[in-house]
């Protein structure tokens, strides 16, 4: 059993930056951070295998804003966001799985789940 800790989330302005952490735990095989908008389903943002060389997957809409990270001595998986959005407001919450699952951005290849993080945006 992994449980996972979101922290970081807040309110920011159109073009802001806030940095979201993830302490997992117990081991992973791969972690990811999803988010979800009201009366919507959960859908993947980054996605990373904690250990190995291939890189992270990122949805088309947060490619070359969102970075994501981890710290393998510390169990944390980060997601760095940059020229925020009022459209990537939303409850973010970080995923983590024991496998290697081949798409890392698919809400069903993760067991476990934190609790959430409100981020929001303002014009």
């Amino acid at each position: 059993q992994v449980q996972l800790l979101e922290s970081g989330g807040g309110s920011v302005q159109t073009g802001g930056s806030l940095r979201l952490s993830c302490a997992a735990s117990g081991s992973t095989g791969s972690m990811a951070w999803f988010r979800q908008y009201p009366g919507k389903e959960r859908e993947g943002v980054a996605g990373m295998y904690t250990y190995g060389d291939v890189g992270p997957t990122y949805a088309d809409s947060v490619k070359g804003r969102f970075n994501i990270s981890q710290d393998n001595g510390k169990n944390t998986l980060y997601l760095q966001m940059n020229s925020l959005k009022p459209e990537d407001t939303a409850m973010y919450y970080c995923a983590a799985s024991p496998f290697r699952p081949t798409s890392l951005l698919r809400r069903a290849m993760y067991d476990y789940w934190g609790q959430g993080t409100q981020v929001t945006v303002s014009s």
